[in-house]
């Protein structure tokens, strides 16, 4: 959740296997490709019997920890980042890999096309200068080849889309589709940092509800992007969000604002605000403000606050979604306003959300302040009743 949509992981994948097959999602719409669209309550259902649950702190292990665990519902690695040509074009990129189990163990089955693991990835690019943003989606089951993870050395892979690393780091990102593609590499300059309670990110009050949640802050970026027949040299700063977990909110909740924010002073922010059903912020909304040398300071709800200044309005059915924001950190000294690089940077993919590329301008301890990131927004475009979809196997 707090920043990988656990519950739409979960729905999804299972969307993928109902479907029978592997299938390709799209923005621009293609006809024939599938569309879905879920409700928070049809995603969070499902038994979690069997599973794993993130109760309690546990002590976390690399290279081992940036692998899959199966034994867990639900998982991701989630890669976002804001990248430059040499003459200053300036792109967003998504990259992220959802891990989905639909039973605790496969039953034992003679087809090779058995298995109880489903992955799920969403590709998107925002090109800056041209206000234009693209966003694609993928299912496929882990049988013969065609998705997966590992931990040594270390791929995570739907298809032809993959992040893979021989020792670790760096981690080479590989992706494309239609008018799009993608090859990045990514360095880390911090270490692992570890949300919540070393690592344990609670999500309400319930035991259970919460998942081990860890990041790579700064990543230095160097690779092409493609759009079109067009290649860019790229280079900037990445971050890597890494969860996993069987349940994580409950019904009272609708949705959540994450913020992901690389700042000029070397800092990084990670900050989700979880939103009730009556839209106020919740009190198990949290973060982590790492500092330019590493070290880390746990946010609670009380030790930030967050203004919405604008509103932007989907022109795709309804919903309408934060566009601007005032944030403090009162303790810190740290004020700043942040607004998306392009207004429309929304997935109309089987749950629709938006995430996109953002910036930043204020101050922090009285000198200026600006800096890039990402914002992820859930829970603000109508649920759908049920599920509709025009299938087409790839």
């Amino acid at each position: 959740m707090s920043r990988g949509l656990g519950w739409m992981a979960a729905g999804l994948a299972l969307l993928g296997v109902l479907l029978g097959g592997v299938y390709v999602l799209s923005r621009p719409h293609q006809p024939g490709a599938i569309q879905a669209s879920l409700s928070v309550s049809q995603v969070l259902g499902g038994d979690t019997t069997g599973f794993a649950r993130a109760l309690r702190p546990r002590v976390l292990s690399f290279p081992r920890d940036h692998g899959p665990h199966p034994e867990y519902r639900t998982e991701w690695w989630y890669y976002t980042g804001n990248v430059q040509t040499a003459d200053g074009r300036h792109f967003g990129f998504q990259l992220t890999f959802f891990r989905s189990a639909l039973a605790p163990q496969v039953a034992a089955r003679e087809s090779a096309w058995a298995t109880a693991q489903v992955y799920m990835a969403h590709l998107a690019l925002t090109d800056v200068e041209t206000g234009r943003f693209y966003a694609f989606e993928r299912f496929s089951r882990a049988a013969l080849g065609l998705a997966g993870a590992q931990a040594q050395p270390f791929a995570v892979w739907v298809e032809d889309w993959s992040a893979r690393a021989q020792t670790g780091l760096p981690v080479r990102l590989r992706a494309g589709q239609g008018e799009i593609g993608l090859e990045l590499q990514l360095h880390s300059a911090k270490p692992v940092v570890l949300h919540g309670d070393r690592g344990l990110s609670q999500k309400g009050p319930e035991a259970g509800n919460a998942s081990y949640y860890y990041s790579l802050t700064r990543m230095p970026t160097r690779g092409t992007l493609r759009i079109a027949d067009e290649t860019f040299e790229v280079s900037g700063t990445s971050w890597l969000d890494r969860e996993w977990s069987t349940s994580v909110l409950g019904e009272e909740y609708r949705g959540w604002d994450w913020f992901g924010l690389q700042l000029s002073d070397g800092s990084e922010l990670m900050f989700f605000r979880l939103r009730r059903v009556d839209g106020q912020p919740d009190g198990f909304s949290s973060g982590t403000l790492v500092r330019a040398n590493g070290e880390t300071r746990r946010l609670g709800q009380a030790d930030v606050r967050i203004e919405v200044d604008a509103y932007w309005d989907s022109p795709r059915g309804g919903g309408r979604y934060p566009a601007r924001w005032r944030f403090q950190i009162p303790t810190e000294r740290i004020a700043f306003e942040l607004w998306p690089h392009v207004a429309d940077q929304e997935l109309p993919l089987s749950i629709r959300y938006w995430e996109g590329a953002v910036a930043v301008r204020g101050q922090a301890d009285g000198r200026p302040l600006h800096g890039h990131g990402y914002v992820e927004l859930t829970g603000y475009a109508p649920s759908a009743q049920g599920v509709s979809r025009q299938a087409r196997a790839q």
